[in-house]
């Protein structure tokens, strides 16, 4: 591998075990559904991402035949591992530039309103800057890209909470790395957030005549 890597995050479409706040509303066969919609919008977008490695980072590790029709030519499928998020991300990124990356971006699945040209930019700014955030409306991020490992942007992090860009922000200054921001984005993790989404989705359809 050389060049640009983008690692997208998955789960297992398992009922009970995605997108768990969401299924406390609507139920957990219904939550399951959005899921797997929001991984179908998700790779959409990035198969019109032409610069860079594709690869699915996978949890858990039996998963491979649940997030294989998810697969497009050319990707790539691994296990994420054991333990906590802050883990196995960093072992995501220490696995690619191993493998001799130079550029990493790593994304999640619950942005729907990501698009190829967020996902350029981020490869853009690494070629100036250390590390790229996409911040969540949340306080969380929806993209990480690194031009070289830091493990400690993934240690001492309060993850799922509204802290974790303000941590990463200051993980990122304790060690002196240089850092730009994308445009704030709004991941699914409520009902509300997923009806909003879809009302969005409704009027941008009728507005296109679809």
């Amino acid at each position: 591998m050389s060049g640009n890597a983008l690692i997208i995050f998955v789960k297992a479409p398992r009922a009970g075990h995605v997108k768990t706040r969401l299924a406390a509303a609507i139920g957990a066969e219904a939550a399951c559904q959005v899921y797997e919609e929001l991984v179908r919008i998700t790779c959409a977008k990035v198969s019109g991402t032409h610069q860079a490695e594709v690869e699915l980072r996978y949890t858990p590790d039996d998963a491979a035949s649940e997030i294989a029709p998810w697969l497009r030519a050319g990707w790539t499928a691994q296990p994420q591992g054991e333990g906590a998020l802050g883990t196995r991300m960093a072992r995501a990124f220490d696995a690619t530039f191993a493998a001799g990356a130079d550029k990493v971006v790593l994304i999640g699945s619950d942005c729907p309103d990501i698009e190829p040209a967020d996902i350029a930019s981020a490869f853009d700014h690494l070629s100036q800057h250390d590390v790229v955030l996409g911040p969540a409306q949340d306080g969380g991020y929806w993209l990480i890209g690194l031009r070289a490992r830091c493990p400690a942007l993934f240690a001492n992090i309060s993850w799922s909470t509204s802290s974790v860009l303000a941590s990463t922000l200051q993980q990122c200054a304790a060690n002196q790395l240089d850092v730009v921001q994308l445009r704030v984005l709004a991941d699914i993790d409520t009902e509300t957030d997923w009806r909003v989404f879809e009302k969005r989705r409704r009027e941008a359809g009728a507005a296109d005549g679809i």
